[in-house]
């Protein structure tokens, strides 16, 4: 993965989204709260709302081990079992209104675009924390709430040795990167990902380059600072050993209803669906212009693609993938006729690529080739 993502982009648009979802939540009841089985459901992307129940379990956990006192017997078996009813009652009693949902969404948003755009700091934020050293059971809890790309994640942890001893994080951390290594070519879930959150506010893989052509929107200061972790350095006190919420609040999710209608039901409601490529290539086939009105005829489509569209075509049409795109330039280039480069398209590069849901960057590239052969 040669492309450096700006964590700072995957930051402010964490702000952005999490206020237009809140915006379509909240809108019509601005003083509504969200419970537990509504907070699992609050977003179409599964893994956003993992990573919000995530921040809520750490930070109770958090202000389990700040109850300790050097006054009182917190290890007594007794004291033990009751903290853990409670974190397990709190744990069936959520209520997020917005000011507290919009920031841990916001978080949630930049940890999930961090797991697809930086794998290795992801992994030592959601996966190598808490108490040193880490337990393999440890490991494949935290598993849990990693739902994107979870098989190039769950294979680092099936391959970690085994020990009864439990591990370092500067030795996870070292691993991971060897391991990252030798799995990069397979791990391609940005693009993916930036398109599934596109659907909610628009986003290109270009908007999160720390130097790309898009620039981001500015998002204040004081937005900025809360997309921080929850918890952004250890607790230190020790933490309550009791297991504490995760188990029963995913228990207590599934039975319990949920009372306000999902917000994905809302975007397709109002979005529709996509428009198939092959209505794409259709549609550019039947309204060509006529030759008096076409544009001017390039000899060349390497020639006559713009620095800018070679980018976004890179980006959006390749997966990133900068010399492939130039393969199939200069295999575009040679064919004789426009009818040939539109099935080379749609028949090749399109299965090949899955560009069901790039018709915008499909239509520049096939009214390139019209004025290709005209």
């Amino acid at each position: 993965m040669n492309d450096k993502y700006s964590p700072a982009k995957c930051a402010q648009y964490g702000c952005r989204l999490a206020a237009r979802l809140c915006d379509q939540h909240f809108g019509p009841q601005p003083a509504a709260t969200l419970d537990g089985p509504a907070l699992l459901r609050f977003t179409p992307v599964r893994q956003l709302n993992l990573l919000v129940l995530r921040q809520l379990l750490t930070q109770w956990q958090a202000e389990a081990a700040r109850l300790r006192s050097p006054y009182f017997d917190f290890d007594a078996a007794p004291v033990q079992a009751s903290l853990a009813q409670l974190m397990n009652t709190l744990s069936r009693h959520i209520r997020l209104n917005r000011t507290a949902l919009e920031s841990l969404l916001a978080q949630a948003i930049a940890g999930a675009l961090s797991l697809a755009t930086a794998p290795a700091a992801a992994a030592q934020h959601l996966l190598f924390s808490g108490p040193e050293p880490i337990a393999p059971a440890s490991l494949r809890d935290n598993l849990r709430y990693i739902d994107l790309d979870k098989e190039f994640y769950q294979g680092f942890v099936d391959n970690l040795p085994a020990t009864t001893e439990g591990f370092s994080a500067e030795f996870l951390s070292h691993r991971f990167e060897l391991y990252q290594a030798a799995n990069y070519r397979a791990h391609d879930a940005v693009q993916r990902f930036v398109e599934t959150l596109s659907a909610l506010l628009p986003l290109t893989t270009a908007d999160l380059l720390e130097e790309g052509p898009v620039a981001a929107p500015q998002v204040p200061a004081t937005q900025l600072a809360a997309v921080q972790p929850v918890i952004s350095a250890p607790v230190a006190l020790e933490p309550v050993t009791v297991p504490l919420v995760t188990q029963p609040l995913a228990e207590s999710v599934a039975l319990l209803p949920m009372t306000n209608v999902p917000l994905y039901e809302k975007l397709k409601a109002s979005q529709g669906d996509a428009q198939p490529l092959a209505e794409t290539l259709r549609a550019h086939a039947a309204h060509a212009r006529p030759p008096e009105h076409a544009a001017p005829k390039v000899e060349t489509l390497r020639a006559a693609i713009s620095i800018n569209q070679r980018f976004s075509f890179i980006n959006e049409l390749f997966n990133g993938e900068n010399m492939e795109y130039h393969a199939a330039v200069q295999h575009l280039d040679a064919l004789p006729t426009a009818e040939q480069a539109r099935a080379y398209l749609t028949n090749e590069l399109a299965q090949r690529y899955d560009w069901t849901r790039k018709e915008e960057h499909v239509g520049k590239l096939l009214k390139l080739i019209e004025r290709k052969f005209a």
